[in-house]
């Protein structure tokens, strides 16, 4: 398995890459995830089954078109594919090794400003993506179409809910939910900016340079209080990194109600992958939007 990843990655840098012991590191709830070098440079693998390969080519192409943007950093892809194991086949992504560990109200700040300069990059008329990918390891589907209230409804938050109507659902009051969206959303006419789409507190961090790092995005053009509201989820970001956000991109009136019905289609998608355990917290933002109405 090693034999052949080192390989990979000497025909991409166009140099003999000679692997030592690799050491396993954090990879997510979702792969495995390794620190490979050879003394002199260095990489993070990912690794997940074979099937799972269409995953890591999504987030290539999604890292690749954020560092196109020039606005906040990223780790680089460098190679992936499928190797032999012992265990069987698998699927695997090299990345840029980054050295994490920064912190302070400054780089807080600062990925704040980088956040909202990402979201003001403008390319495609219509919602969606190039391609469908992954929210952890559900399918996202991204089809590329003009109506936002739309998109979010059925493509979001209407695919989640049938995801849930298949494993015998204790989600209540879906279909109002259904109906009440263009409610929740009118008057909200946003332009589509290209967004990480799973920027949760593990998703981000700070260089021992005190530069700001996003990674593993779910991308595609949407909304960009999608990734402002999920800042807000699941432990949140620093006041410094509000601040330093609307400093370049102030929020619309109604972000406080939108940012549940955004944060809801996350909540919705850790009930399909790790159970019951959130059905309480999925419901009680269904009232809470149902009490929007």
């Amino acid at each position: 398995m090693w034999n052949q990843i080192s390989e990979h990655i000497g025909r991409t840098i166009d140099q003999r890459f000679d692997w030592r012991m690799p050491r396993s590191v954090s990879g997510g709830c979702i792969n495995q995830g390794f620190h490979i070098t050879n003394g002199a440079l260095d990489f993070f693998v990912k690794v997940n089954r074979a099937d799972r390969l269409g995953m890591f080519e999504a987030e290539a192409l999604g890292l690749r078109q954020m560092a196109s943007t020039r606005t906040i950093r990223v780790p680089m892809p460098i190679c992936w594919g499928t190797c032999r194991s012992t265990s069987g086949p698998l699927a695997y992504i090299v990345l840029e090794w980054l050295d994490l560990g920064g912190g302070g109200p400054g780089p807080a700040r600062a990925m704040g400003r980088k956040l909202a300069q990402l979201h003001q990059v403008t390319g495609l008329e219509t919602f969606g993506w190039t391609r469908d990918n992954t929210i952890g390891s559900t399918p996202q589907v991204n089809p590329q179409i003009a109506d936002w209230v739309e998109f979010w409804q059925s493509y979001r938050i209407g695919y989640q809910l049938a995801l849930a109507a298949r494993q015998g659902s204790d989600i209540r009051q879906g279909e109002a939910l259904m109906t009440a969206i263009p409610e929740l959303l009118a008057g909200h006419q946003p332009q589509p900016s290209l967004v990480h789409g799973d920027l949760w507190s593990g998703n981000a961090a700070i260089l021992q340079t005190g530069e700001p790092v996003i990674f593993d995005p779910a991308a595609y053009w949407g909304d960009r209080e999608v990734d402002v509201a999920m800042t807000e989820l699941f432990g949140g970001f620093s006041a410094d990194f509000y601040a330093g956000y609307r400093e370049v991109a102030p929020l619309d009136d109604g972000y406080d109600r939108r940012k549940v019905l955004y944060n809801l289609y996350h909540v919705l998608n850790h009930y399909n992958l790790f159970g019951s355990g959130y059905a309480g917290q999925a419901n009680r933002m269904i009232e809470q939007l149902l009490g929007f109405c």
